[in-house]
């Protein structure tokens, strides 16, 4: 068992250190900041952490925010003076296995290790089931693509987490698979039978997004004709995915927020509140918290939705799944178009791996779709990738474009085989139509 303590005060940390070392855990190490902790927990591999909430500059709580994520195997017991129910209950949300006030009774201590890790051994054990055969990650997520660790690592949390029923946030960059993440915890979740509602937050026009969630009656407004079903309504009894979370609307949060706590909602017209039974989770590619700090979205809000916290990790944190990936678009992609094309030739296989992908999955499937079409053999060659290949070099290989460069050179190429018309081309690329005019106006 390897364990790390943090705490700010050296008598802490000794006493703690000593006590353990009395109960026969030699691999014991300590650290006097919140700083170093995020560093070396993301860097080693710790069963436990022994964490102090209060701590300057970076406190126990970020530690717990900043590295369950990237560690959901590592468990972390709160060890704080601070006896405070709203306190223990963001840390037990954030993925704290236990909270103990100080000054603690070592059998207690004793105790709380002992079951931590015995849970841990619980998730190692999903894990190591995924790692002998990747037809064993849970069916769950088995539309998930991946022989990554790290990504396996997550998939037995979110499978462990997804019981619970509680809101459960997905961070990661654009195109890292976060909703078919969210797809997975629906299946994996107390409702699973129940209905999978996915709402782009940003592709909803601002004047449309009450009646939208909310639904109306007859005649609430010109142009009701008829009743409509909002979101939260058609979610009742299942799964309500919002992606893009960051982008609701500042005057909507509170709503949201007090579904999320009363489970009602009043539909626009009616008198009536509406009782529903559904379970949240929400998707960003942003920082939320620097939105928290600008004011531009509730504090309250982003910790009732951040009940359990996944981050997706780009696609060039996981290169090794990219022949596995681009496997599986190139047959999705030839059933689609009628051809028959067996595979990469290395050269073409080492250029796809040596990308970086800044749309990371999503733009991959992209250049796969389009080598597919461009494809006249049995095979894909470097140029049918298009210009990631980039201009052949007189003694070595090729050379990949800048991020910029191929994106925008993507992007045009889009909207020229969409003849100019940009809600098409937002569909092909995956993003919202106001998402493409933003990347067009940075362009120019």
């Amino acid at each position: 068992m390897k364990i790390l303590i943090v705490d700010d005060e050296e008598v802490s940390l000794t006493s703690v250190k000593r006590i353990l070392k009395w109960r026969g855990i030699r691999d014991v190490e300590v650290c006097d900041n919140g700083k170093d902790a995020i560093k070396r927990i993301k860097e080693d591999d710790f069963d436990i952490v022994l964490l102090d909430l209060l701590m300057p500059e970076v406190d126990g709580m970020q530690v717990l925010e900043s590295t369950k994520p990237f560690k959901p195997q590592t468990e972390f017991i709160i060890l704080t003076a601070v006896d405070d129910i709203p306190t223990t209950v963001k840390a037990i949300r954030q993925g704290a296995y236990d909270y103990l006030v100080k000054p603690v009774e070592n059998e207690l201590l004793f105790l709380s290790i002992d079951r931590a890790y015995e849970r841990k051994g619980l998730l190692a054990g999903l894990s190591a089931t995924a790692r002998r055969d990747v037809s064993e990650i849970p069916t769950a997520f088995s539309d998930t693509i991946t022989q990554n660790q790290q990504m396996k690592a997550l998939i037995s949390y979110a499978q462990v987490m997804a019981r619970s029923g509680n809101p459960i946030m997905i961070t990661g960059e654009s195109g890292t698979g976060k909703e078919l993440m969210a797809r997975g915890i629906h299946r994996a979740g107390p409702a699973p039978d129940g209905a999978f509602v996915a709402v782009n937050v940003s592709a909803i026009p601002t004047t449309m997004f009450e009646s939208q969630f909310f639904g109306h009656t007859k005649g609430a407004f010109t142009g009701a004709d008829n009743r409509y079903s909002g979101f939260f309504e058609q979610a009742d009894g299942g799964t309500l995915f919002l992606d893009e979370i960051g982008e609701l609307p500042i005057g909507l949060q509170s709503k949201l927020l007090r579904v999320l706590e009363d489970k009602t909602f009043t539909p626009l017209g009616a008198s009536k509140p509406v009782s529903v039974d559904i379970r949240f989770v929400s998707a960003t590619n942003t920082n939320i918290e620097r939105a928290c700090q600008e004011g531009k979205f509730r504090i309250d809000l982003m910790y009732r939705l951040k009940s359990v916290y996944i981050y997706l990790p780009p696609l060039r944190e996981r290169k090794g799944d990219i022949p596995e990936l681009a496997a599986h678009f190139l047959q999705s992609a030839c059933t689609r178009h009628g051809k028959n094309i067996k595979g990469f030739s290395p050269e073409a296989m080492d250029i796809l791996v040596s990308k970086d992908y800044p749309g990371n999955i999503r733009e991959l499937s992209q250049i796969i779709e389009n080598a597919a079409v461009l494809a006249d053999n049995s095979v894909i060659l470097p140029t049918h990738l298009g210009e990631i290949a980039g201009p052949l070099p007189s003694s070595s290989g090729r050379k990949l474009c800048t991020f910029k460069e191929n994106y925008d050179l993507h992007l045009a190429f889009v909207l020229d085989s969409t003849k100019g018309d940009r809600r098409d081309a937002a569909r092909i690329l995956g993003i919202t139509l106001r998402q493409l005019q933003r990347k067009l106006a940075e362009m120019k």
